[in-house]
């Protein structure tokens, strides 16, 4: 976004505020803070840092797990809402990573020592090898 755009859109931010809030509680706001959308290079980053906190609370068992770009990419577009930005990630990677990974565990497709690979199904799911 330019200058020229960041200018109109904290005028057009002003203008609603100003709508809906009276003066007195505007002079109380010291800072206004305009956040842009995320860019897929950042929602990704944020992917690999919940998979790295996934990676260590799986390093007592000796299991390791590792993400091919396309699920990266996956996740990413799965845990991205242009409302809530990347909010709902964890989310996402709970319920399409951690809890079918959970699963495999207790029901012994996955040992200790296991290394599993995870990548992204033809059918748009994630798929889970193990080594």
């Amino acid at each position: 976004v330019d200058l020229e755009d960041q200018e109109e859109i904290r005028q057009r931010i002003e203008g609603v505020l100003k709508a809906h809030f009276r003066p007195e509680f505007l002079n109380r706001i010291d800072e206004k803070i305009v956040f842009g959308r995320l860019q897929e290079s950042a929602i990704i980053k944020i992917v690999d840092i919940q998979i790295r906190l996934l990676q260590r609370r799986l390093e007592d068992k000796k299991i390791t797990i590792d993400l091919t770009e396309p699920a990266r990419k996956f996740l990413a577009k799965e845990g991205y809402d242009p409302v809530y930005g990347a909010r709902p990630l964890k989310r996402t990677i709970q319920k399409l990573v951690q809890d079918p990974l959970a699963l495999k565990i207790l029901q012994g497709e996955i040992k200790e020592r296991d290394h599993v690979t995870i990548d992204q199904g033809k059918k748009g799911e994630l798929g889970f090898r193990v080594k």
